[in-house]
């Protein structure tokens, strides 16, 4: 099976990318090349997918059975990527995002007929746009698509809501006992799944003809609340965490950048029921916890001492944070 993976250099794409080389599947990465892709086995296009035309030119002499677009945020993005994959592909994956699911939720439970609706969030009514765009086309002209929602997947990266995402800011706070930022009280249900777990279910919906038109969900069935995440973290260090507990709202106030990811996202309980990919895929199962998983995140950044890079910028927003609430 031939596969073009538009990005494939990100989070969750690279560790799939190493999963179907390891599984014999045809890859392929387009990209701009600006991340090395450094997986054996992996061919690159170098174009830059907002540029059509350079993209058509460089994929002239080429047809993929399957296509998985994990840089689409948009419509628009969507339309370009119809224009170039129409009649030339067997099945087109979109990676959407779960922060698409109703927010604030009627019901605990998560299942792919939760109502599609977040009010809080820009990048979440982009991914519900455009995922009502590829819908359309699948009902008017018989586009092939399959829609994959992740929801909080890490693998080098720390599935945290405040203290960086792609840094080592805040396992540096914690190894220096510097307080930390949970929000809410901490008490709140959450999922967070290893990209390994989500590798293995999304490559289990590739080529397949019965996933056509469907939309799928692939988490992990382990719940934790956001202190035990926390925890977890610092239990890996070998650190107690210093934790300031700080309601959501107030957060997103004092810093509203945080305001979508937070009162969009991360501020509800959101526990998925994985029963679809699991009929769909047999034998999918999530297997790594999380007290395992991030045990392997620390031991990536123990590896190379360069990766443990502070975001100041992250720190800066954290004190800004934690003063404002001590002198409310």
């Amino acid at each position: 099976m031939k596969i073009l993976f538009i990005g494939g250099t990100g989070v969750i794409s690279t560790a799939v990318s190493r999963l179907a080389v390891e599984r014999g599947l045809d890859l392929y990465h387009l990209n701009r090349g600006k991340r090395a892709t450094n997986i054996p086995g992996v061919k690159t296009i170098i174009a830059d997918i907002h540029q059509p035309e350079s993209i058509r030119a460089a994929l002239q002499n080429e047809h993929f059975d399957v296509v998985v677009d994990w840089i689409a945020f948009t419509p628009e993005d969507i339309e370009r990527d119809l224009a170039l994959f129409r009649g030339k592909v067997k099945q087109f994956v979109f990676i959407s995002s779960a922060s698409a699911y109703q927010k604030p939720p009627t019901h605990y439970l998560v299942t792919e007929s939760t109502p599609l609706y977040n009010p809080h969030w820009e990048y979440s009514r982009n991914k519900i746009a455009s995922e009502e765009r590829l819908l359309k086309a699948y009902r008017d002209e018989n586009f092939p698509v399959t829609i994959v929602r992740p929801s909080l997947t890490y693998e080098v990266n720390f599935p945290i809501a405040i203290g960086g995402w792609t840094c080592y800011t805040l396992a540096d706070r914690l190894k220096k006992g510097l307080p930390i930022i949970v929000h809410g009280d901490g008490s709140s249900l959450w999922v967070v799944t290893h990209a390994e777990d989500f590798g293995r279910g999304l490559l289990g919906l590739l080529g397949s003809p019965q996933t056509i038109g469907h939309a799928f969900h692939i988490t992990s069935d382990e719940v934790l609340t956001w202190k035990q995440i926390y925890e977890t973290i610092a239990d890996a260090l070998g650190v107690e965490a210093n934790i300031v507990y700080i309601p959501s709202d107030f957060i997103a106030k004092v810093v509203p950048s945080f305001h979508g990811s937070l009162i969009g996202d991360k501020s509800w309980s959101a526990v998925f029921d994985n029963t679809k990919i699991k009929t769909f895929v047999p034998g999918f199962q999530a297997v790594i916890p999380f007290h395992e998983g991030i045990r392997r995140t620390f031991a990536w950044y123990d590896a190379d001492e360069s990766r443990k890079w502070v975001d100041e910028a992250v720190n800066a927003d954290m004190e800004k944070i934690l003063a404002a609430y001590a002198g409310r």
